[in-house]
């Protein structure tokens, strides 16, 4: 029986925005190029855009052949793990997409596979063309194509310290991304965008709100500031996955942005507050008053947990570094929501910056607050945006 490697991306500038995709068959054995497959589709979102990609892979290969068994690799995580059957499609325009993927082989001869995006260069590539040739007014044509060449050229390149964007990057010669992105030096980056949660009852009392407390939900605020920051996340058009903090007030702030962006939202545990122990509820004036000493030695050495048991701040931080390596692992090149709290985004800034712990003392985080980190092949990492809230005024 006969086995093709389909890889397929799809992307949109402005999600939604005009948007496009691109996909391409290869002979398992040889890994020759036997048909590839681009189109601008009009408005539409990333994740679409995505699917349509896998769709007319599986279309090619099965013109090809339609007894072969087929390798699908994406470096959509979505699309794979929902494909796959680990995660629920819940977006309307995505349902229909995905059962006409799953009939165009039959189950048993598909199988889906993550890459990171820097191996999918080819269908990324294709993407590219089509939406460069939409903006024109055009098609994409087989005869367009350069991805092939582009991909073979790129493995012989050398790599460079990384330029950095401050408005996008170029997707392919004479397009521009708006979004945190980089250069293509190192290829692009995983870039974390930090999105601490809406305001709670407790926030502009400013009391200790961590994992160990009440787990306040977001206050009518909250949710106008979620609101208010998920038009401006959509305007910039470039998040592809959104992942939040178990506790309430991040899941609902994640909640509303991901349905402004028809993403769904992934929980990851690591991303939770710090545990504050007996000073959860409490202001810093009250802790102070009641345990002058637990306080004292908390602000001055790392290793110091609050009193009755919470978490240091070292312990949060190595918390914080494990999560970072396996989100920057698992979405390289790819722009990820992180929608979360005080102390893990200041964690995730000073270990960027290479800064020592006492720095956490010195940054000012509002609610409903925008951050960035770029994180590159070579382990380098570039802070891109710290507590912007210009979209809440």
């Amino acid at each position: 029986m006969r086995e093709f490697i389909v890889e397929a991306d799809g992307g949109s500038r402005g999600n939604p925005g005009p948007a496009g995709y691109g996909a391409v068959v290869c002979d398992a054995a040889t890994g020759q190029t036997l048909l590839e497959a681009a189109e601008y589709i009009g408005v539409a979102t990333n994740n679409v855009a995505e699917y349509r990609g896998l769709l007319a892979g599986l279309r090619a290969a099965h013109t090809l052949d339609p007894a072969a068994t087929v390798h699908v690799r994406m470096d959509s995580k979505l699309v794979i793990e929902q494909m796959s059957g680990r995660w629920k499609i819940k977006h309307p325009s995505m349902k229909p997409l995905a059962t006409q993927a799953r009939g165009i082989f039959p189950p048993d001869r598909v199988t889906y596979e993550w890459i990171p995006r820097a191996e999918n260069k080819h269908a990324d590539r294709l993407a590219n063309e089509a939406m460069d040739a939409g903006a024109r007014g055009e098609q994409w044509s087989p005869g367009d194509s350069v991805a092939d060449m582009d991909v073979a050229a790129a493995g012989s390149a050398a790599a460079s310290t990384p330029a950095v964007v401050a408005a996008g990057h170029q997707d392919a010669p004479g397009t521009t991304t708006r979004g945190w992105t980089s250069a293509p030096d190192l290829g692009a980056p995983a870039t974390l965008v930090l999105l601490r949660h809406g305001e709670t009852p407790l926030t502009p009392q400013k009391r200790f709100s961590g994992s160990g407390g009440t787990d306040p939900a977001l206050s009518a605020a909250g949710r106008d500031q979620a609101h208010r920051v998920a038009d401006a996340l959509a305007r910039r058009g470039t998040v592809q996955t959104v992942l939040a903090s178990p506790l309430t007030r991040t899941r609902e702030t994640a909640e509303i942005v991901a349905a402004r962006l028809g993403l769904d939202v992934v929980v990851e545990d690591g991303l939770r507050e710090t545990d504050f122990g007996a000073w959860e509820g409490l202001t810093f004036g009250e802790v102070r008053d009641r345990y002058p000493d637990d306080l004292n030695a908390w602000l001055a050495d790392p290793a110091a947990r609050p009193t009755g048991g919470g978490e240091s701040f070292a312990e949060v931080a190595a918390r914080i570094a494990v999560t970072k390596d396996e989100l920057v692992t698992a979405h390289a090149g790819r722009t990820v929501l992180l929608v979360t709290h005080v102390t893990p985004i200041k964690t995730l800034v000073r270990l960027a910056l290479g800064a020592p712990p006492e720095s956490l003392f010195r940054m000012e985080l509002s609610a409903a607050s925008l951050s960035a980190v770029a994180y590159y092949a070579d382990g380098n990492a570039s802070v891109r945006l710290f507590n912007d809230t210009s979209h809440l005024r």
